[in-house]
């Protein structure tokens, strides 16, 4: 099983987009923590916005919703699922280092700030795109398609 958590993803454009790859490579679920905006407002209807982008895939992709990442994270760990955070930070790998994992849940956080400290020490395992460019990171939903394929296939 593929998971990933998307913890305080601002852009309802990234977030739609992660909904469409999460579609197209198979992942099980999509936990939406913080304030990463979801395919329907507080009052259940869709998002234009989010509609636009996602092709559908906000009725395909199963989600939820969680209040509190770390309670999620700990009752997937609880369930055997490796959890790994993708931030490029110093103690980060390579993510093709990580041999593809049966159960595993990938945590992507906010576009300009990444992931609060505190969820990659909760964390396994801390991986990274190895960057080629003077850029030290890529858009979110880009990031998300490159790992998300690697650990799905």
């Amino acid at each position: 099983m593929t998971y990933a958590i998307l913890h305080n993803i601002r852009s309802i454009y990234n977030v739609a987009s992660i909904f469409r790859t999460a579609d197209g490579l198979g992942v099980d679920t999509l936990f939406l923590s913080g304030y990463t905006p979801a395919p329907v407002d507080r009052f259940g209807r869709e998002r234009d916005r989010f509609k636009k982008v996602a092709l559908g895939a906000g009725k395909i992709v199963s989600w939820e919703s969680v209040d509190d990442v770390f309670a999620q994270m700990q009752q997937l760990r609880q369930e055997g699922v490796s959890i790994i955070a993708c931030e490029p930070v110093a103690e980060a790998v390579d993510y093709k280092e990580i041999p593809a994992k049966e159960d595993v849940c990938l945590i992507f956080g906010n576009e300009p700030d990444g992931l609060e400290q505190d969820i990659i020490d909760e964390s396994d395992a801390v991986i990274e795109i190895q960057m080629q460019g003077e850029k030290s990171s890529l858009n979110v939903s880009v990031a998300f398609g490159i790992i998300v394929a690697h650990f799905a296939a």
